[in-house]
């Protein structure tokens, strides 16, 4: 997002909790982010405030082409780079519109049909695709002149772009022989990421690997001895601080997750490609690691949970397959991690880069795993459980999504997340944020229609809950006092979810989202074809089947069922059984 995030609010926008006690939760926030990130978002205003960033991003012209190899010229078709953004506003100046998402804008200006064009001039050298890839970078580099308007107000993005530029140019066989064209080009992009690198490294998220890769790339091509160092030093800082051991990433979303990934994979091939030193420990266990983790969660068909914030990126998608099918990600990950195949032997984006596979290896789960912020369950049949733990809770929680219980029959998710929304929802949508990211979003219990943390920003919740470990699950304590431990088992094709609450509520709320289909209420759940839902408790509790609301795509939202219970004190356990169909064959 544009502006300042680390503690949730763009520049110039209003905080949605005033006076003192926004400034306390602010405050509260600060310790729990921590002292590193919170110094680095403190140099980095500094730095706005004295001009330094500023300075490091002067007025240049833009540069010309030609940016590819022997291309010839064709007309520019003018496309629409700004929308209702400022071209002409300096790159730290673009502000968030209120009701205006920047997010599909800069998906436009990651230039993917770059790759696809330069894929097929790679096939066909005499074909049109090469005019049309280089008509496409000159139109780009007209329109966003250095470091004015939208293209140049992220580094991230940035960092994304110059990485596909790259990968562009080495489908082309011109990485290693760039024109003026193409150095002058991918030597802004550089500069755009040095500016502004406290910012990235403060987010704790997919902000520090992607800029210290695009930095690294850049150096790379461009033959910056230092940018190459510096990215290279980055990265495997980020990936020490940001990825677990068990291959958890700090960003608690599988979508984000998956974009990591493609970044060090691509960072990953261009080192070899160059022949560059390897970066330095753990970052190859730790990306082996992520890439095992990413195969946990994902289904047979590439579908990915979409738990936590999740945008729908697909970067460097060589294969085609979209932001709705991971497979692709997970083959090309395995094969530089794992000197394996995932599943797709065939896989185009991989014979693009050259990837074989020397053997099939894929990526099956354990009965029962854990991983940082994660435990997740394999049942019969291709059914399989993933239960959001927050354990150990280091980096802030993206969504109020702690102990959200997600379950899966082979590709159907049958309780699934509310999904993302949009980060900026349209003007009169704004309670697309409070209905998807906020309690209500996820399947989990709410106390006293209450949201389990307060909203300091869109990107930042206050008074994260303590969350432990327990067998089998995971238990909380939120600011209020309020304790629920979630234990989930799985016996073939019967699953069974215990809640256990306590503390000084009055009511409560459980909530299981469900899968679109035929579902019919019974006596103590509902029903249909692809699961019997059975709920119990030891107090008196109403059950309705409602119509709520989920986002299946990244800015778009539909209607969604929602089985929701509703009891009040002194109830302390409810019982939820999930009785799944029987497989052809016995599974």
């Amino acid at each position: 997002m544009p502006g300042d995030t680390i503690l949730g609010e763009t520049r110039h926008s209003t905080t949605i909790l005033p006076g003192w006690r926004g400034l306390w939760l602010s405050a509260d926030a600060a310790r729990r982010l921590g002292s590193r990130p919170v110094a680095l978002f403190a140099w980095h205003r500094l730095r706005l405030a004295t001009g330094l960033a500023r300075y490091a991003l002067p007025d240049r012209p833009a540069p010309l082409g030609p940016f590819l190899p022997d291309a010839s010229t064709l007309p520019i078709t003018r496309r629409d780079w700004h929308g209702p953004f400022d071209a002409t506003a300096h790159a730290l100046e673009v502000l968030a519109r209120p009701g205006t998402d920047i997010r599909g804008l800069w998906e436009t200006h990651r230039l993917a049909p770059l790759l696809t064009l330069a894929q097929a001039a790679a096939r066909d050298p005499e074909g049109p695709e090469l005019s049309e890839a280089e008509a496409l970078l000159a139109d780009w580099a007209a329109a966003n002149p250095p470091f004015r308007g939208p293209a140049w107000a992220c580094a991230q993005e940035a960092a994304l772009r110059a990485m596909g530029i790259s990968l562009a140019l080495a489908l082309l066989g011109a990485d290693r022989r760039l024109g003026p064209g193409a150095r002058a080009l991918l030597g802004l992009h550089a500069r755009r990421i040095r500016a502004t690198r406290a910012y990235g490294a403060a987010q704790d998220n997919n902000h520090p690997t992607s800029e210290a890769a695009g930095l690294f790339v850049c150096g790379l091509l461009l033959g910056r001895a230092r940018d190459r160092r510096a990215g290279a030093r980055g990265l495997s800082r980020a990936v020490a601080r940001l990825v677990s051991p068990c291959g958890a990433f700090a960003q608690a979303s599988p979508a984000y997750h998956r974009l990591m990934l493609d970044v060090l994979a691509i960072a990953e091939w261009f080192r070899r490609r160059h022949g560059a030193p390897g970066f330095a420990a753990p970052f190859n266990a730790r990306a082996a690691s992520a890439t095992q983790w990413l195969g946990r969660v994902m289904a047979p068909n590439g579908a990915l949970p979409r738990i936590g914030p999740c945008d729908d990126s697909a970067f460097a998608d060589l294969s085609g397959l979209g932001a709705g099918d991971a497979r692709a990600s997970l083959e090309r990950a395995s094969r530089l991690f794992l000197g394996a195949g995932a599943g797709l032997p065939d896989d185009p984006g991989c014979r693009a880069l050259g990837l074989s596979a020397t053997h099939a290896a894929p990526l099956s789960p354990a009965t029962h795993w854990r991983s940082a912020g994660w435990f997740g369950l394999a049942g019969a049949g291709g059914a399989r459980g993933v239960l959001r733990t927050g354990v150990p809770l280091r980096f802030r929680p993206g969504q109020a999504d702690l102990l959200h219980f997600d379950l899966w029959d082979g590709n159907e998710n049958l309780l699934r997340d509310g999904g993302s929304g949009a980060y900026l929802p349209p003007p009169g949508f704004d309670w697309w944020r409070s209905m998807l990211a906020g309690g209500t979003g996820h399947n989990l219990i709410t106390f006293d229609d209450a949201e389990p943390m307060p909203r300091l920003g869109p990107f930042l919740f206050g008074r994260w809950p303590r969350c432990c470990a327990i067998p089998d699950g995971a238990k909380t304590r939120d600011w209020r006092g309020n304790r629920h431990a979630r234990r989930v088992e799985c016996r073939g094709r019967f699953w069974r979810v215990e809640d256990q609450v306590g503390g000084d509520f009055r009511r409560l709320a459980l909530r299981w989202r469900l899968c679109p289909g035929d579902w019919r209420r019974g006596e103590n759940g509902v029903e249909s074809a692809k699961a019997r839902i059975t709920l119990a408790a030891d107090a008196p509790f109403s059950l309705e089947l409602i119509c709520g609301w989920e986002s299946p795509a990244y800015g778009r939202v539909e209607p969604a069922p929602v089985l929701e219970l509703r009891a009040q004190r002194p109830i302390r356990r409810i019982f939820t059984e999930i009785a799944l169909p029987a497989k052809m064959g016995g599974g």
